[in-house]
């Protein structure tokens, strides 16, 4: 808890106070560096690859390898806050990303920058949840529906300037400066929160991390990311690239399982990674599955998008960002109003109908050509914002649905987990489709990247099929459908 509080965090307008608003702003500046990176890394892809003289699929590490790292430090951001205090993690979190920031802008191959960016991974998994602590308890549970607004501002207008603000960085600097551009950013962050923010008195006790499940989950994940990248290796070699990192992570998930299931049987204090009886709520389940889904197109089109305006329809870096507008735009005009049609209508038929719309937007770039109208374009991209969008909010509700309160933490670290990790997945699988195509079709000219460009659009539509059915496990819910 913080030993000096906002006392009055709203004023009789219900505003919020000029302190807590202050606390807020402190903390968006340190989240606004890994919210942008995340996006501006995505227009950079081709420039990369180019520059490092490497390939898509071994290029998408640089953003696989990130969101894995993320995914594995989400649920030590809890115990960390608990065991060492709020605004002492939430500036190593940010010396962390800091870190990686400038060993990623210093990067002198390929492999250099994926471990940097592991690195930057790694604070960035820090920094969004302990943001979202040190905002909630500086509220002392006061007014949390204008303070969660204020604090989700960043996350719906990154995908709408981050992408602008790349490609302008990418072509006038060159691609080390979209991670130079965070070293003002966390230096400012930091100096403004060891001066401004409270401090916070350290739990007498918490639960002990369990860093089994973490090495044991950790390389599991890493290991089978790396067969899907290797799924496309010559038949010779396949099982020694692909095969046997899948085995082994197979192998090391099988064991997570029975450690996370023993951990919670036992009579020890450890917060497992994944609490396992979570999944007995047919909710849960099926909402992890879609989180995993929805992470994973997301993720593959925020990659294959970029490549397609700059192999296919010629497009530099800026015109990239400019182009990815329209889908941010989308989710932007969701967002503002599913929250309260959630309340109202069952969260199975707005996934659905929200993972329809997104099909309805992609599936058409497997059929149109580098000389389809701009216009054509930026509704689809529109389309498929607004699909996108509208349907992360209903699963976030159906996950909590019918758990009980001192499953919601769990549970909510879950979610975010299974969401990193299908991003994760997704970026591979996409890399993967998107380099045999390419390959496949050798140096033959435009029309035939465009093919190669036309069947990956059909495997990110296969992934948005899969998920539409993933979403009839999901139970009615008669009448208004209920919340957390």
């Amino acid at each position: 808890m913080i030993t000096d509080p906002v006392k009055t965090p709203t004023n009789s307008n219900g505003k919020i106070e000029p302190a807590l608003l202050k606390i807020e702003m402190i903390l968006l500046i340190g989240g606004l560096a890994a919210l942008l990176d995340t996006t501006m890394v995505n227009v950079a892809v081709h420039t990369l690859t180019a520059d490092l003289h490497t390939t898509v699929s071994a290029i998408q590490w640089v953003i696989t390898g990130y969101l894995l790292a993320m995914s594995m430090t989400v649920p030590v951001s809890g115990w960390a806050v608990n065991r060492f205090g709020g605004k002492r993690m939430w500036l190593v979190s940010l010396a962390v990303f800091l870190a990686g920031s400038i060993l990623s802008g210093i990067s002198w191959d390929t492999t250099s920058l994926i471990l940097f960016r592991i690195l930057q991974g790694i604070g960035a998994g820090l920094i969004f949840p302990i943001l979202t602590t040190l905002a909630v308890q500086a509220a002392g549970g006061h007014s949390l529906g204008q303070v969660m607004s204020v604090m989700s501002l960043p996350a719906l207008f990154a995908p709408i300037f981050g992408p602008v603000l790349g490609g302008i960085i990418v072509q006038a600097l060159g691609w080390h400066w979209i991670f130079y551009i965070n070293i003002p950013i966390c230096i400012a962050a930091i100096v403004l929160a060891w001066r401004e923010l409270p401090e916070n008195e350290v739990p007498g006790t918490s639960q002990d991390l369990d860093i089994a499940g973490l090495m044991l989950l950790s390389p599991a994940l890493a290991l089978l990311v790396y067969a899907i990248s290797q799924a496309g290796s010559s038949v010779q070699s396949s099982f020694w690239r692909a095969g046997i990192p899948l085995a082994i992570g197979l192998l090391l998930a099988g064991i997570f399982i029975f450690h996370s299931s023993s951990v919670k049987k036992s009579a020890t204090k450890k917060m497992p990674v994944i609490d396992l009886r979570l999944f007995a709520s047919r909710y849960f389940s099926a909402s992890c599955i879609l989180l995993f889904l929805i992470g994973a197109i997301s993720a593959g089109s925020l990659l294959l998008l970029p490549l397609y305006f700059q192999q296919v329809r010629g497009a530099d870096v800026l015109f990239t960002g400019l182009w990815l507008i329209p889908e941010g735009l989308g989710m932007l005009l969701t967002r503002s109003w599913i929250g309260n049609l959630t309340d109202h209508v069952d969260a199975r038929v707005l996934i659905q109908a929200g993972l329809v719309v997104t099909l309805i937007g992609i599936v058409p770039f497997s059929f149109i050509g580098p000389s389809a109208s701009p216009v054509i374009v930026a509704v689809l991209l529109f389309v498929v914002g607004i699909g996108m969008g509208g349907g992360l909010i209903p699963v976030m509700v159906a996950a909590y649905r019918g758990l009980a309160g001192d499953q919601i933490s769990h549970a909510s670290s879950a979610t975010r987990i299974f969401q990193l990790i299908g991003g994760a997945f997704g970026s591979a699988a996409i890399a993967v489709i998107l380099q045999q195509e390419l390959q496949g079709y050798g140096s033959s000219g435009i029309a035939a990247v465009t093919n190669a460009y036309a069947v990956t659009f059909w495997g990110l539509s296969g992934l948005t099929v899969i998920a539409i059915c993933v979403a009839f496990y999901l139970p009615l819910q008669k009448g208004a459908a209920a919340g957390p």
